[in-house]
């Protein structure tokens, strides 16, 4: 079960990776397009804004998904603190992933599940029943990142589970960050 885990949050890591950087050529491509058009032709299309907004979403969440697989994310101080010993390790990783799945678990299950119950009313179901202005494109395929990224986050906390406790961080380590 381990294995399989582990092998999972690798296999959702590279893909997200794939997508993260397909959505920033995407964008990079759309902003040039709306740049050239725009002071070239003075005539930018309407649709490249939105579709590089939506890719920036795409790609800020997939990137948190990234960040956190690779232990990534923001830690503040930490070359000024010595090595902790190991009890405090522990304490700190079931303090980060009380976090996460506290932020985590709502957010995924208010994804399908509206306020007062019901499938109909959740965030999805709701994005669902809009549509873009310049595209023509239901948002639910821009919503759906959220899910999907918070899943990928579950995904990877379940393998850090999986793998077992950091090793504490030495002083060396501490100075080359």
């Amino acid at each position: 079960m381990r294995a399989f885990i582990t092998g999972l949050s690798d296999l959702l890591h590279r893909i997200a990776r794939g997508v993260a950087v397909a959505a920033v050529a995407g964008m990079f491509i759309t902003v040039m397009i709306q740049v050239i058009a725009r002071y070239g032709f003075s005539s930018p299309p309407v649709w490249t804004e939105d579709v590089a907004r939506y890719m920036m979403v795409w790609t800020g969440l997939l990137g948190a998904t990234l960040s956190f697989k690779t232990r990534s994310d923001a830690v503040l101080m930490a070359s000024v603190f010595p090595a902790r010993p190991n009890w405090m390790g522990l304490m700190a990783e079931a303090l980060q992933s009380a976090a996460v799945l506290t932020f985590v678990l709502p957010t995924v299950y208010f994804c399908f599940v509206g306020l007062r119950g019901g499938f109909a009313r959740g965030y999805l179901a709701r994005q669902a029943a809009l549509t873009m202005d310049t595209l023509g494109i239901a948002m639910v395929w821009i919503a759906v990142i959220v899910p999907i990224a918070m899943i990928i986050i579950l995904v990877h906390l379940a393998a850090r589970w999986a793998e077992g406790p950091v090793a504490p961080r030495t002083d060396a380590q501490t100075s080359l960050d």
